[in-house]
């Protein structure tokens, strides 16, 4: 009885302490202070504990990232050693530090094809706020200064910079601050099954694919500068395109000589099955980003790769390039990053996401489509989607009010599963290293959670 007395304690002391002094992300604070946060205090492989001794499994794999599991002492070890050698030096003063180098070298042996050249951030923002600052000086340096204007999807998330918030479509993320900025335009994400309706996916496809055709041809291309889009849309609810739709970008960006950014920030490291979501789904990028899954979350890194078209346009300028952080390509992170693509590779976890695992995986989801609230499940490599909805034949959603999604995620929380809503689609996105028996943990623990909201709203 005092040890769990002194645990709740402990708890109640964080709450307060992170209740008075600490800003989340998006997070109402005087609710979440007046609940009283969750307190996560140790992982290990896909599961975490918080401070009152719950054991949860992690659906989501931290934010989509922690593609090697929790607890690796490889990762550790790394990080230790760079530690104890060279904690921190810069790249500025046309200085480099080994870490940095082999983790250059290493992309691109495994980037998409062609993409050889990285600028090291410290997150997926900062990434893609330095990929737009890339492309504009691109097109500088090519004596094209009218090409300024970036085409994303609606639904789309790209960050939380001012550009990069910019690019994402999730229009609630606009107002606080007057984004998006000048110059940022968004069209329609192929999301079949929200929007879609009598079309075929094959012709919602080519649809929301030509409608980049349409937006650059009433901007006119001479004011275009890039496209940039997730391979599978991952906040704005797992929207995974229809086959035909990348291959139609690919052509529709080279007719009109735009460049094709592509955020590799969720499907980047092995979550599509692929190393990044390019090879997954054809894509010819001649930029990507990626994060997240670069160093499994265990240190903030994140890299902006750049093809021979743009790499070697800005390489051979004579003039200096105003940009860089004080921690990009940071010793340390840069070390753990190499350490982490070394478990990868050892273990064959991307082989292994696009074979038996996620081939389980798949199989485990797509069995809850048999449930009465449950309209659709789709799904790559390791990452699941499940549409709640209030009639399976003709998609009809719950009234917003019941909050289901939200209440799933409650359930989920109060059963030992994290599972992220993003209004009523249930997304997961596991640790690569998930086995067949955590998968199993994984669904059993879902549709448990999936029944008690259809209890709360009458629909058993």
């Amino acid at each position: 009885m005092s040890e769990t007395l002194a645990k709740s304690n402990q708890t109640k002391r964080w709450q307060e302490m992170d209740a008075a002094h600490h800003l989340h992300p998006f997070t109402t604070h005087h609710d979440l202070a007046k609940a009283g946060v969750r307190v996560i205090t140790k992982a290990k492989g896909v599961y975490i504990w918080d401070s009152e001794g719950n054991r949860l499994i992690d659906g989501m794999a931290g934010l989509w990232c922690v593609q090697v599991g929790y607890g690796r002492e490889e990762l550790a070890e790394a990080g230790y050693k760079a530690l104890k050698e060279l904690p921190f030096y810069n790249s500025f003063f046309q200085t480099t530090t080994p870490y940095t180098a082999e983790l250059s070298q290493k992309l691109s042996e495994i980037a998409p094809k062609g993409i050889d050249r990285f600028f090291f951030a410290n997150s997926g923002s900062e990434g893609n706020d330095s990929a737009v600052k890339i492309i504009r000086y691109y097109w500088n340096l090519k004596k094209q200064p009218k090409k300024k204007i970036f085409i994303a999807r609606k639904k789309a998330y790209h960050g939380v910079t001012l550009a990069a918030a910019s690019l994402s479509g999730i229009t609630a993320m606009h107002p606080q601050a007057d984004l998006p900025l000048p110059g940022f335009v968004h069209i329609d994400c192929p999301y079949w099954y929200g929007d879609g309706g009598d079309m075929t996916p094959e012709e919602f496809g080519l649809k929301t694919a030509r409608a980049l055709e349409e937006k650059i041809l009433e901007l006119g291309a001479e004011n275009v500068a890039a496209f940039v889009a997730e391979p599978v849309q991952g906040a704005g609810g797992l929207i995974i395109p229809p086959a035909n739709y990348w291959g139609e970008i690919n052509r529709i960006c080279k007719k009109y000589d735009i460049l094709l950014h592509v955020d590799e920030v969720i499907c980047g490291f092995g979550r599509t099955g692929k190393w990044f979501g390019s090879d997954t789904f054809g894509i010819e990028p001649d930029m990507i980003n990626m994060a997240k899954g670069l160093s499994s979350g265990y240190q903030p890194i994140a890299a902006v790769g750049l093809g021979q078209r743009v790499g070697d346009v800005i390489f051979n300028s004579d003039e200096e390039w105003s940009h860089g952080f004080t921690y990009s390509g940071h010793p340390v992170a840069c070390a753990v990053a190499l350490a982490n693509l070394e478990v990868m590779q050892k273990e064959h976890l991307v082989e292994k996401a696009g074979g038996a695992t996620g081939a389980y995986f798949q199989k485990k989801l797509a069995e809850l489509a048999d449930h009465p609230i449950v309209g659709e499940t789709r799904g790559v490599g390791l990452l699941g989607a499940i549409e709640l909805v209030k009639n399976k034949k003709t998609r009809e959603r719950f009234d917003p009010a019941l909050e289901v999604g939200y209440r799933c995620r409650l359930h989920c929380f109060a059963n030992g599963l994290v599972m992220r809503a993003i209004g009523d689609t249930m997304v997961l996105s596991p640790p690569l290293v998930i086995s067949e028996s955590e998968i199993d943990e994984l669904f059993g623990l879902a549709r448990r959670c999936i029944d008690l909201v259809a209890g709360d709203i009458g629909k058993q």
